[in-house]
């Protein structure tokens, strides 16, 4: 029996699924053990697995989503679900400028892209070298597919399956915190300025001794902006000395 060869469109679209493959199996693992983590969070927490799922599904942001079980839980607050979202994905404004050029002539499949964009979608985007002969934009489709699959996957398992767990759960929220730590020391021993950081302890500190535990996050992340927008020019002369 003959086969008939592969339309060029549908072609287009194997080469880019398999040169991007490649690049997002080392973010399966993580992504993959993060959103089960996620998932059996938010079944800990009293949410059925449709929450883990279609959150994952849509919002896809990990910390974020980590955070709105809290906002979830707590009193009705949007400025604070609104400041709090800005602060923790604004490097996401800057990741968006730096892919206008990459993301041109990529059609329909640009509005996808911006909304799947993740630390490590971007990082892959914008320095992969697609091989020759590949769609560029099916490429940096398929990255942004894959890895937000890889989260949604991981973050369903974990809600469907956290409902059998017999274990106890208490302090499993203590995951996020953990997180964010890990982040912070992270980003602590890559930079070789700690300043930003230093503002961002003491601006804290000092907003939780004045307004308590349950008010300081939002005039923490205000004075944070503030602080480091008059020094920014300063923290630039010294990275630009060093």
């Amino acid at each position: 029996m003959n086969h008939l060869p592969a339309p060029a469109g549908q072609g287009r679209k194997m080469a880019a699924f398999r040169a991007a493959l490649p690049y997002t199996l080392p973010i399966f693992a993580g992504f993959w053990f993060l959103g089960l983590t996620y998932g059996v969070y938010m079944q800990a927490s009293g949410f059925s697995f449709w929450y883990p799922m279609l959150m994952s599904l849509t919002i896809f942001a990990g910390s974020m989503e980590f955070v709105t079980v809290n906002l979830l839980l707590g009193a009705f607050n949007p400025l604070q679900a609104f400041a709090m979202t800005l602060m923790i994905n604004a490097r996401h404004l800057f990741y968006g400028l730096a892919m206008l050029d990459q993301y041109k002539g990529t059609g329909w499949k640009k509005f996808y892209l911006i909304f799947g964009m993740c630390d490590e979608s971007f990082s892959i985007n914008c320095t992969a070298q697609v091989p020759p002969g590949v769609d560029r934009g099916w490429f940096m489709f398929f990255v942004t597919l894959l890895n937000h699959f890889y989260w949604f996957f991981g973050s369903t398992l974990g809600g469907i399956f956290g409902s059998f767990l017999r274990f106890d759960t208490t302090g499993l929220d203590f995951v996020m915190t953990a997180m964010f730590v890990v982040i912070f020391l992270e980003q602590w021993w890559k930079d070789e300025s700690h300043a930003g950081a230093l503002i961002g302890l003491g601006v804290s500190l000092v907003c939780l001794a004045a307004f308590g535990a349950d008010g300081f996050i939002i005039p923490s992340m205000l004075g944070i902006l503030l602080l480091l927008t008059a020094a920014r020019p300063r923290l630039e002369r010294k990275e630009g000395g060093a």
